[in-house]
């Protein structure tokens, strides 16, 4: 296969080893979709196609589908696709569209969706557990079809999700009563590590073939869009790893490409200052002995040492850093993640480091004029 001149998208490079499934923010979007178009239409429907996140399309099946009067109610099974088979796959989810009074959408958990109890994730405490882009999906559609002068409650419900919440990290990052409907992408990427791996490595050589010598590192799509949308970098340059830091700076070593940036959540960064360059909680975490260690080096007494160490979340960690003026930690610990890189490199790479929060702020980067170096739209990131 050639690969020069060639940009595959992330549905392409997963499809060349294992099929792909479709997040439990895809599914709710789809029934969403659906439901407002039986509801509209007065008829029932078997499929529906919608348009993901990264742009994509995708057919998505129906099950379930009712249609009484004022509501309407239809189910899509969830598929993680080959080679993912958590606790989510074959679920059922469901969403119900009732008119209200008065004009506009209110989109709601159901059963089976949790909410949110402790700060420190995408979603407000206190609201259910729909993050903000299979939100954002799911008003387009049916606000794009519902009448607007009337008012409609779209209610998205798993009805196993509280028993399956159980097996997650939800319960411990204060998600109760259900599931999270969680997806940036739409698409659930084959997490064989082998094949996800040789994707990477294509994704590598299509960059180099297009000739970059500089390539940029992005745990995930946080990065990427800073990257994309303020400094205009090609998507091309930029190679989303997950979990496999250290295998792509091997890599790039092999490759000859010279210079590297790092850009990634705290919570993924701060495992890499403390010398995990694989940052599956499988291969261990460090990420609030790490902040909390810093924390010390930068004056935080020991009240505030001690509740960074009881937190779950690190991006927790930002909010509590900057209320006590703490925020060199950051920069602090994006230069120890470009020393450990440098070190895991044999300094053989040029390495920069940006660290983000979830809200894809930068809070620390190593060099401090880092941007400086990047011929981007703008020069106005501190």
């Amino acid at each position: 296969m050639c690969y020069k001149n060639c940009r595959m998208n992330e549905n392409m490079k997963a499809n060349c080893f294992l099929r792909t499934g479709i997040t439990t923010g895809a599914c709710s979007q789809a029934a969403a979709k659906a439901s407002a178009v039986m509801l509209t239409a007065g008829k029932v429907i078997d499929r529906i196609e919608i348009e993901l996140p990264n742009g994509e399309t995708r057919t998505v099946s129906l099950i379930k589908q009712e249609l009484k009067g004022k509501y309407v109610r239809c189910s899509v099974i969830k598929d993680s696709g080959e080679e993912d088979k958590d606790v989510t796959n074959g679920i059922e989810i469901v969403c119900k569209i009732q008119e209200k009074e008065g004009a506009g959408i209110e989109l709601k958990g159901g059963r089976g969706v949790g909410r949110v109890t402790r700060p420190g994730l995408a979603v407000e405490v206190g609201e259910y557990a729909i993050n903000p882009v299979p939100r954002q999906m799911i008003i387009r559609d049916v606000t794009g079809i519902l009448p607007r002068e009337r008012g409609f409650v779209v209610e998205i419900s798993v009805p196993e999700g509280e028993r399956i919440a159980k097996q997650t990290y939800n319960p411990r990052l204060g998600v109760e009563g259900g599931i999270s409907i969680i997806g940036t992408t739409g698409i659930v990427k084959p997490k064989s590590r082998e094949s996800y791996k040789k994707s990477l490595i294509v994704e590598l050589n299509v960059a180099k073939a297009a000739g970059y010598k500089t390539i940029f590192i992005a745990s995930g799509y946080l990065g990427e869009r800073l990257l994309t949308g303020h400094f205009g970098i090609a998507e091309q340059q930029i190679i989303k790893v997950g979990d496999h830091v250290g295998f792509m700076l091997e890599q790039c070593l092999n490759k000859g490409i010279k210079k590297t940036m790092v850009i990634g959540h705290i919570g993924k960064l701060a495992k890499v200052a403390a010398g995990l360059f694989n940052t599956h909680s499988k291969t261990g975490d460090a990420r609030m002995e790490t902040i909390a260690a810093y924390a010390a080096a930068n004056g935080a007494d020991r009240e505030l040492v001690r509740k960074i160490l009881n937190l779950e979340l690190a991006e927790a960690a930002i909010d509590l850093l900057k209320k006590n003026s703490i925020t060199g930690v950051f920069d602090d610990i994006a230069g120890r993640v470009t020393e450990r890189c440098l070190q895991y490199c044999r300094n053989k790479l040029e390495v920069a480091a940006v660290i983000l929060s979830l809200k894809g702020e930068v809070i620390g980067k190593y060099p401090k004029d880092i941007f400086n170096s990047i011929p981007g739209k703008y020069k106005t990131l501190s």
